[in-house]
């Protein structure tokens, strides 16, 4: 009876398996730690890492090639990446900040104010000399003249982030560095608006839905999202490994339906009904890394950033990934 038990005890908290993977692994030529990518377009690419790693992709992230850039420190941490066109930026810390207008074949250091508020944590390219820049501390600029001159958005700092994300119409979201509270922006205020979150669990990742609502991954293995109607309102914490063993990292949408969640120990999880229901990729449980960040650049153009140089490219052609 006891054996018997126990059997029912773990079918009950399996999650069913995803019956095709789409993702291929790659191995760059770097064990430095990945922080971004960023497309010019479908194949033409670039990512950015710790000890001021620059890696090019001409045929749409297959393959990358390192490229090295004479800097001052060779150990900059660059954050962030970001292109529209073949304008883009990088940004990382010490203080630094990189801008391009060709594509990425010559850069150009933009001398940084000393007395800036905390390093620069992410950029977002938005063409024409436009950018926006962010510090670990919140404090939101904008350029429109190429880097020159930064309008500051907000008034005042929160303090420093865990993470943050940035929706496609200009809003931020942004967890406080021991998780205890989040932060919102949208364009137009003047400060971040400050959040008790609604539950005891740590926040650990936030971001926005495609229709404009928030989700939140907390310690534990949970998730949860907001009130379309009312961002102040939560639904209920959800546990889509249905145990509470592993941390998610990251949550990321590939279509308005379709939904990836990645953590820890090469979990992979996959939602075909907004967050719903799940299903496990175990494929890619054999890739020794955690899965830290998720990008879609498009419904058939994504990849996942692990650990020691390892990504995880989406395969709209399924026989290439297996």
């Amino acid at each position: 009876m006891a054996i018997l038990w126990v059997g029912i005890s773990f079918s009950a908290l399996a999650i069913p398996a995803l019956d095709y993977n789409p993702w291929e692994a790659i191995q760059l030529p770097t064990t430095s730690t990945i922080l971004d990518i960023s497309f010019i377009d479908r194949n033409h690419g670039w990512l950015v890492g710790a000890n001021a790693t620059l890696m090019e992709t001409r045929d749409g992230g297959q393959t990358w090639e390192p490229r090295t850039l004479v800097l001052d420190n060779p150990d900059y941490r660059f954050n962030s990446i970001s292109f529209q066109g073949n304008e883009g930026w990088i940004v990382g810390e010490p203080p630094i900040l990189l801008h391009t207008t060709d594509g990425g074949q010559s850069w150009n250091q933009i001398p940084l104010d000393p007395k800036l508020p905390g390093a620069p944590r992410f950029v977002k390219a938005l063409g024409s000399g436009s950018a926006e820049m962010m510090t670990d501390v919140g404090a939101i600029y904008r350029t429109q003249d190429g880097g020159r001159n930064w309008q500051a958005l907000v008034q005042e700092a929160i303090g420093v982030m865990r993470n943050l994300n940035r929706s496609a119409y200009g809003e931020y979201v942004a967890v406080s560095s021991r998780g205890s509270f989040y932060s919102t922006w949208q364009p137009g205020q003047t400060a971040w608006q400050p959040h008790n979150r609604t539950t005891s669990r740590r926040v650990h990742n936030m971001g926005f839905t495609p229709d404009g609502r928030l989700w939140m991954i907390v310690n534990g293995g949970k998730i949860a999202f907001s009130d379309p109607e009312n961002s102040e309102n939560w639904g209920e914490l959800r546990s889509p490994l249905r145990r509470n063993s592993v941390g998610f990292l990251d949550l990321a949408y590939r279509t308005p339906n379709e939904v990836w969640l990645a953590g820890g120990a090469g979990v992979l999880l996959c939602s075909q009904d907004g967050g719903q229901t799940w299903q496990q990729d175990v494929d890619v449980k054999n890739v020794p890394s955690n899965f830290y960040k998720i990008l879609f650049f498009s419904p058939d153009q994504g990849f996942i950033i692990g650990q020691k140089g390892i990504l995880l490219r989406y395969v709209t052609d399924l026989t290439a990934a297996t």
